[in-house]
């Protein structure tokens, strides 16, 4: 019997990374959550703007969300799928009541922090694998993610 999975990994490298890819979903997950609360208690002069710019970013992280519990299970793996789980196994914790607009976007570059640096562990562990493509995904949403965070980080200076 064969020690590869489907699509050729060694089923010891799929299982690392489909338990290292859940703790990022969970992650995606909660921090999902928070930038939807952003967007919904967000006040101050600049309530228009940050409000429009917190939708389009939890609009691109449940897209985030999807990708990478379809890549869990094209690894041969379940996604975990229950909210209880998420925020057992999350470095990002739930951020409740925020309105200010300023603390709203440090707690998104805050959240961005822990994905990014979950996605550089998860790329350094696809690239050990072979696995092309959860290192092309980690390696795209890093790129995208630390463009963002300049930003961000720029409109609070």
């Amino acid at each position: 019997m064969s020690d590869t999975n489907r699509i050729g990994l060694h089923e010891a490298s799929a299982s690392q990374l489909a338990e290292k890819l859940n703790e990022l979903l969970a992650n995606y997950q909660v921090f999902y959550m928070n930038v939807r609360g952003y967007h919904w208690n967000v006040k101050g002069p600049q309530f228009f703007q940050l409000h429009e710019k917190f939708e389009e970013l939890y609009t691109d992280l449940l897209t985030k969300i999807d990708e990478v519990a379809e890549r869990v299970l094209t690894l041969g793996h379940q996604p975990l799928h229950a909210y209880s789980d998420y925020v057992e196994v999350s470095r990002i914790t739930e951020d409740k009541n925020v309105s200010d607009g300023k603390a709203c976007v440090e707690g998104v570059l805050a959240g961005y922090q822990v994905l990014i640096e979950l996605q550089r562990e998860i790329l350094s562990l696809a690239s050990d694998a072979d696995d092309e493509g959860t290192a092309a995904q980690a390696g795209d949403y890093i790129r995208e993610q630390e463009k963002t965070v300049w930003m961000l980080a720029s409109y609070l200076a």
